[in-house]
């Protein structure tokens, strides 16, 4: 699997793509396109790193897999391709985001505006089999995945880290809490959105503190455009 990153993301992992995890996992995501309906496609597998270059990151949102439907994913975490409906889990994100800033819902789930201003929408695993969420965990995805949150950890600049759920709560040991944000609520899933997520408020939270270390806020209504 041919990678090609953004400058700063090849630079900063280069080491990852010498190691043998790296060759192993990659022999199985390819053979796993060639053989499977795999999301997302293949040239939208790194698009989290590549719209949102290392030096841009003001915040990190932590998914887990990508949707596993047709025309869902396209390589950032949540966020869904112009013209797909809406997935629950993003739906009560807006539902959120409508409550703590006031922000109408918007009519599509393209997160990619998100992306473009340094907000990192990265899932924990790559890619997924069709119709079979977490067919990919422990493949190697993760390893990669850990690499990517320890090169954001040892950032000068301090960053947020927006973790919904468990599992992405899980990375929380790779990041320095002392000097970066960390906002941690239950998975935005209908089945646990209700347990803590829905008034969490850290979009507001998250631009607090940007503001704070004079880095600047996200303009969160950039999707409503």
């Amino acid at each position: 699997m041919t990678v090609r990153l953004e400058s700063s993301w090849q630079t900063a992992l280069q080491r990852e793509f010498t190691a043998p995890y790296w060759q192993e996992l990659t022999n199985v995501i390819r053979h796993a396109y060639q053989e499977k309906t795999v999301y997302p496609p293949p040239q939208q597998i790194f698009a989290a790193l590549n719209l949102c270059p290392l030096p841009t990151v003001k915040a990190v949102i932590l998914g887990q897999d990508p949707y596993h439907g047709p025309g869902q994913a396209h390589g950032l975490a949540f966020s869904v391709q112009p013209g797909t409906p809406l997935p629950p889990s993003l739906q009560n994100i807006y539902k959120e985001l409508s409550t703590d800033l006031g922000i109408t819902t918007p009519t599509h789930g393209d997160l990619t505006a998100w992306a473009k201003q340094g907000v990192l929408l990265l899932n924990t695993t790559l890619t997924v089999k069709a119709s079979a969420p977490l067919s990919h965990r422990n493949l190697g995805w993760e390893q990669f995945t850990d690499a990517i949150i320890n090169v954001l950890g040892q950032q000068h600049r301090p960053l947020v880290f927006l973790l919904w759920g468990k599992h992405a709560q899980s990375k929380q040991l790779h990041i320095d809490t002392d000097h970066h944000l960390v906002l941690t609520a239950p998975h935005p899933s209908p089945l646990s959105a209700h347990r803590g997520f829905f008034g969490c408020q850290h979009f507001s939270k998250c631009n607090t503190f940007l503001e704070r270390t004079k880095q600047g806020s996200i303009a969160w209504n950039s999707i409503c455009d």
